[in-house]
């Protein structure tokens, strides 16, 4: 059984049409019948899982919510990113292009996640983010943990390499940036 429909009820951005989910059945913290935020079709949204679109949040574009992941405030999920896992997407956070926000992290305004494009043996883009505990994540490829198990993975797969020092850099970049 679906455990939401999109509703009647639609706004339009950019010329797109973005409708609001409504519940079919109780699960998570939703009751049935209870209104969400919007989306611009159902692959934007699992119906599996306790991921939910809250509010006037907006998902569109590619882009997945999926897991027990949550959108909420206004919020805009867009492209092709994905919010998966436990994580939360909340305020006026933007997550757009080809970035994931994933496993525990929470990304509320605009300040709690970036993104590396382009480094490397494959060119692929990093996410890195704040988790709930204030900690700092990394999902790059198939690899989700710390930023300190990150380093470790690094040292492991590319040794002292051209690769793995840009990955190092990032690294400390990003730890500076998340720093207090």
């Amino acid at each position: 059984m679906k455990k939401y429909e999109l509703s009647n009820e639609f706004i339009e951005i950019y010329g797109i049409k973005l409708f609001r989910v409504k519940a079919l059945k109780d699960f998570a913290d939703i009751k049935v019948g209870e209104c969400g935020g919007f989306v611009e079709e159902e692959a934007n949204l699992s119906q599996n899982g306790n991921a939910w679109v809250y509010g006037n949040a907006w998902v569109y574009g590619n882009a997945k919510v999926c897991g027990n992941a949550k959108v909420c405030g206004n919020a805009k999920v867009y492209g092709n990113a994905w919010v998966c896992g436990d994580a939360e997407v909340c305020g006026d956070a933007k997550v757009y292009g080809n970035a994931e926000v994933c496993g525990d992290a929470e990304v509320c305004g605009d300040a709690d996640y970036a993104t590396a494009k382009g480094f490397g043996s494959v060119c692929r883009t990093t996410t890195f983010f704040r988790t709930k505990d204030n900690h700092i994540g990394v999902k790059c490829g198939c690899f989700h943990g710390t930023l300190d198990e990150f380093r470790s993975k690094v040292a492991e797969t590319h040794g002292k390499s051209k690769t793995a020092k840009e990955y190092l850099m990032l690294a400390d970049l990003m730890e500076y940036r998340f720093g207090s």
